[in-house]
């Protein structure tokens, strides 16, 4: 049974376009049927949700936040061994664990935990061995695509589709 979910951000919660205004400020968009999902996970069934990525930004700790996630590791470069400190802290296996990521840079982790997707317009070595790939791409709806992939293969559709009612 799936515990964490690990979400990349850049290219996988988003489409990986960073978009800077004339003053220098970031921007990313983030997929509103992702945020759902992931709101779902964490807040209605009371599971972990980490977000793993390379890059810092005060954007991604605001979303992070909406969406209850319980672990966010920002600028990053070995993306497993974070993910074994949470494992050690959480008391989980790898085999607990579904992740999300587009690139190289996600490469060992995926190849580590129990569920691994990658979004369609990941990095073709990521396609060559993840679990599922999924028909969305980053920033589209890919981690909600994974989410209702996990709810459906561990039972909870029903609770899922009911969440909102």
């Amino acid at each position: 049974m799936i515990e964490l979910i690990v979400l990349d951000v850049d290219g996988t919660l988003t489409d990986g376009k960073i978009t800077y205004s004339s003053s220098g400020e970031e921007t990313k968009s983030f997929d509103v049927a992702d945020g759902l999902a992931i709101a779902v996970w964490t807040k209605n069934f009371g599971k972990k949700a980490a977000i793993i990525t390379g890059r810092n930004s005060a954007i991604v700790e605001k979303r992070a936040k909406e969406l209850n996630i319980t672990h966010l590791h920002q600028g990053i470069k070995n993306k497993q061994e974070v993910l074994e400190e949470i494992l050690k802290k959480e008391g989980l296996s790898w085999s607990q664990v579904a992740a999300i990521g587009d690139d190289l840079n996600d490469y060992n982790m995926l190849k580590k935990v129990g569920l691994s997707f990658t979004p369609a317009n990941g990095t073709h070595y990521l396609k060559d061995f993840v679990n599922v790939v999924c028909q969305n791409k980053g920033g589209e709806g890919a981690v909600r695509e994974m989410l209702e992939y996990i709810f459906k293969e561990e039972g909870l559709e029903e609770e899922f589709l009911n969440a909102w009612v």
